[in-house]
């Protein structure tokens, strides 16, 4: 897997979202018209590869004096397979205000598409349904990511089996790290279940010899948290932002040390020369192995 990701046009979706931040003020803010372009760029990249691609609306509050409501879209396309053992895997397409949002997260969303992708192209019929999930006003205070989940039947949150996430998956002196789903690494273990995807990211990481380590869950940091507190076992990706690379890190990924991950972390040089190709390249191949071990996953 990890080979056939290395031919991948990850980057072309990167240049893609640079091009559409650039006629539009230099971002892609949710409720904006750089993200309806960015939607309606994934939208046609979902219908190209054989999805059927909707919006799921909703309004949030933005920031200022007045917090106006603002109405953004996520974007989901399903598979076929059981519904009622549901896997979702998301990344947020909206990018702050001051920049374009190129690895914060626009190599997320490459990641997702590319996933989705190279599912229909190697003919993968799903055990169980998985849901492509492009979440608006992440960076607000992750308001679609929420609003699906509160969307969601009790009985539509017992069916998530799964919630993968990725967010910033080509920091340009970043890490290979995956959430620590049992709390064993840092003490703040997911719903039961997360364990288990967690382990499932680890075997890719050890079959293709790539050296990775654990990350925290944070509370308000990425679009896992509204699926944690439902209850929904959830894991996922990350490379790194503001913390600076230890002298071990160095030796484990390259890069420099005392530098932080992510220098450009919701600035307006978060372009597309501001990404480590061969770690986005990693990171894929991971989300794609964890989203086919979960699609295929027997049920008893």
């Amino acid at each position: 897997m990890l080979e056939d990701f290395k031919g991948r046009a990850m980057v072309g979706h990167l240049e893609a979202l640079q091009r559409i931040a650039d006629d539009n003020g230099g971002n892609r803010v949710a409720g904006t018209k750089g993200y309806e372009e960015s939607g309606r760029y994934v939208e046609e990249q979902l219908r190209a590869a054989g999805y059927t691609p909707v919006r799921q609306t909703f309004t949030y509050r933005g920031d200022g004096k007045n917090r106006k409501q603002v109405e953004t879209f996520n974007i989901l396309a399903e598979t076929g397979g059981s519904a009622d053992h549901t896997v979702v895997v998301g990344g947020h397409l909206d990018s702050v205000e001051d920049g374009p949002g190129i690895n914060d997260n626009g190599s997320g969303v490459a990641a997702i598409l590319e996933t989705a992708k190279w599912m229909k192209e190697k003919g993968i019929t799903p055990v169980n349904r998985v849901v492509f999930a492009f979440w608006g006003a992440e960076e607000n205070d992750l308001d679609g990511s929420r609003h699906y989940v509160n969307e969601l039947s009790k009985a539509g949150k017992e069916q998530t089996a799964a919630y993968l996430n990725v967010d910033m998956a080509a920091s340009p002196n970043g890490v290979r790290s995956f959430h620590d789903g049992d709390g064993s690494d840092f003490g703040d273990a997911g719903p039961k279940g997360s364990d288990g995807i967690e382990a499932v990211f680890e075997r890719y990481f050890k079959e293709n010899s790539l050296p990775a380590e654990t990350t925290p869950f944070v509370d308000g940091d990425s679009d896992y948290d509204p699926f944690l507190r439902a209850g929904i076992p959830g894991g996922g990706l990350f490379t790194g932002e503001v913390k600076k690379k230890t002298q071990a890190q160095v030796q484990a990924y390259g890069g420099t040390a005392g530098k932080v991950l992510d220098s450009c972390y919701h600035k307006a040089c978060d372009t597309t020369s501001n990404i480590n190709a061969d770690l986005l390249k990693d990171m894929s191949g991971a989300m794609a192995y964890a989203t086919a071990s979960y699609a295929l996953a027997p049920r008893g």
